[in-house]
């Protein structure tokens, strides 16, 4: 994120208004500079922030100098597109703009790879020879400057009018070089690798328009964690108001609510079990695949799955006190965190520009005036090549690109996966990491439950416990169920019929197989049944620990 701190000067506090904007088209460390910059110079403009993590800026002005319409259209007038910061985009939409942007790319990477196998059929290997082969290369780098990549030339325009050089003036300048030298070696010098340069041109702006596009892939995806994250939590909930069981939207359910979740939905609101007994998939909370029994009394967690049994819920937080909102600021947060190295690369970004065309302007010189001055005249060839290569090599979005956007993918990759990074450094510190103390084996689980050991009584075959659990399981809901029965399955075994099922919420099931009567849950439970597990018991409790 780029700031440019507040100058209030002349104009008191009281009188700042505040405009946020969503930007789309931002690329790299580059663009939030740029965009800092062109609000920074505008009178009546006192603060910019722009965040390439988030896609955002925030500008405080003075609204008797600046409109809003005037600060959209800066934007806009730099190349870049305004959205409606309240207005969430849709997933659809995203992928119509990875779809154009992607089809952008298409056509430039098949120009470059046509300039590229004529160059090595017709000229590197002299392999065949092409008619007309410099005008094929100069129409394809003018198609690819001019019609795919056309928007570089709003946005680089946009720039240098306003003083501005960044990667999108850089680019434009190698683009341009390419074509010039191209085409002196046409008409004005003999022996001049024509077709170098036009491919030239047609390969740094089809780099850039990669640049762009993986720099929207990775940013994207990223914010589509966020959103993700929210749809866990159902848009509407059962409220029991006055007696009566009605449907509301999610954002109309407040503090004291009794909402009713029944089994197999997700819950939508953070409370209090008040009635109701059942198992709970808390694994996107706690990292454990073991569902958690929940009773009267116990705290439930909006976006886990509600399994086996109906429960009656106490709504206790809301909105952004809610778990999930919290998460989802979280993965916020980790996406626009600003390590060490960010911040030094932020240094160098604001001289790179300038740096790369003085060793250009310098590359060019030297091979014009030092042999002109010895008596040799001017090396134009070695001239233009110098300058040009330095354009090249100096593309600057890869450096703009690198860092920010690791740091945005990284972030949001890790909080989809329940890490939550607290700080910019743990990004760096985590390359060094030697060791890691996990606070409970849940984490480092596959995230389900699977049948491990079978302790049989003493005479019984194994494979006949597991088949008359699998069988009384076979009509429950519960997951420990399902792991039972996959492992049946995998050994092999026909299950038996049932004639008679029954669940005891919370405790266990008991089921009917030819004629005989078969209790599967707790210990516990089983024991007030009066089927203790005797000598398997120090077994069980060996094997739990």
């Amino acid at each position: 994120m780029t700031s440019t701190p507040p100058d209030t000067t002349g104009s008191p506090l009281e009188e700042m208004a505040a405009f946020r904007m969503k930007i789309g088209g931002m690329s790299c460390s580059f663009c939030t500079a740029t965009i800092d910059k062109a609000y920074g110079r505008i009178d009546g403009v006192f603060e910019v922030g722009v965040s390439l993590a988030h896609e955002e800026g925030l500008i405080k002005y003075d609204p008797s100098k600046v409109t809003p319409e005037k600060l959209r259209r800066t934007l806009e007038d730099m190349g870049y597109t305004y959205r409606d910061p309240e207005k969430l985009r849709s997933f659809d939409e995203d992928g119509a703009e990875l779809r154009r942007e992607g089809g952008r790319l298409v056509v430039a990477a098949t120009f470059t790879i046509v300039s590229l196998l004529l160059m090595l059929f017709g000229q590197w290997l002299a392999i065949v020879e092409i008619p007309l082969m410099p005008w094929l290369l100069l129409t394809l780098a003018l198609n690819t400057m001019f019609v795919t990549g056309w928007f570089v030339k709003k946005m680089a325009w946009a720039s240098l009018r306003r003083g501005i050089l960044n990667q999108h003036v850089l680019l434009e300048f190698a683009a341009f070089a390419g074509i010039a030298g191209g085409f002196l070696g046409l008409f004005v010098l003999d022996n001049f690798p024509v077709g170098d340069f036009f491919a030239a041109s047609t390969l740094v702006t089809t780099y850039h328009i990669l640049s762009h596009y993986a720099s929207l892939v990775v940013r994207t995806r990223s914010s589509q964690a966020v959103r993700r994250l929210m749809a866990l939590r159902p848009d509407t909930a059962r409220v029991i108001r006055n007696g009566e069981e009605i449907e509301v939207p999610i954002d109309d359910v407040v503090a004291g609510d009794r909402v009713r979740i029944r089994p197999g939905e997700s819950i939508p609101v953070d409370g209090t079990v008040e009635d109701g007994v059942s198992a709970v998939n808390e694994a996107l909370v706690t990292g454990e695949s073991m569902p958690a029994e929940k009773v009267p009394g116990d705290e439930v967690i909006g976006g886990s799955i509600n399994q086996t049994g109906t429960l009656v819920v106490t709504v206790t937080r809301v909105g952004d006190e809610a778990f999930l909102s919290q998460v989802a600021k979280s993965i916020d947060e980790a996406r626009s965190l600003r390590p060490g190295v960010l911040q030094v690369v932020d240094v160098v970004l604001r001289y790179f520009a300038p740096t790369v065309l003085i060793f250009a302007t310098g590359g060019f010189l030297v091979w014009t005036i030092v042999p002109a001055l010895v008596g040799d005249g001017p090396n134009w060839n070695r001239a233009l090549l110098a300058g040009l290569a330095s354009l090249v090599m100096g593309y600057p979005c890869a450096l703009g690109m690198a860092t920010p956007l690791a740091t945005i993918r990284g972030g949001g990759e890790a909080a989809q996966r329940g890490i939550l990074m607290r700080s910019g450094e743990a990004f760096q510190v985590m390359g060094s990491t030697a060791f890691i103390v996990f606070d409970k084996t849940g984490t480092i689980t596959r995230g389900e439950p699977t049948v491990h050991t079978v302790l049989p009584a003493a005479g019984v075959d194994p494979d006949e416990v597991l088949r008359c659990a699998a069988s009384a399981e076979m009509n429950s809901e519960h997951p420990l169920a399902r792991a039972v029965e996959d492992e049946a399955d995998a050994r092999g075994l026909e299950l038996l019929d049932t004639t008679a099922f029954e669940s005891h919420t919370g405790q266990g099931i008991e089921a009917t197989l030819d004629g005989s009567v078969v209790l599967v849950g707790k210990p516990t439970w089983l024991a007030a049944q009066g089927l203790g597990l005797g000598a398997l018991d120090d077994d069980r409790e060996r094997l739990e620990n």
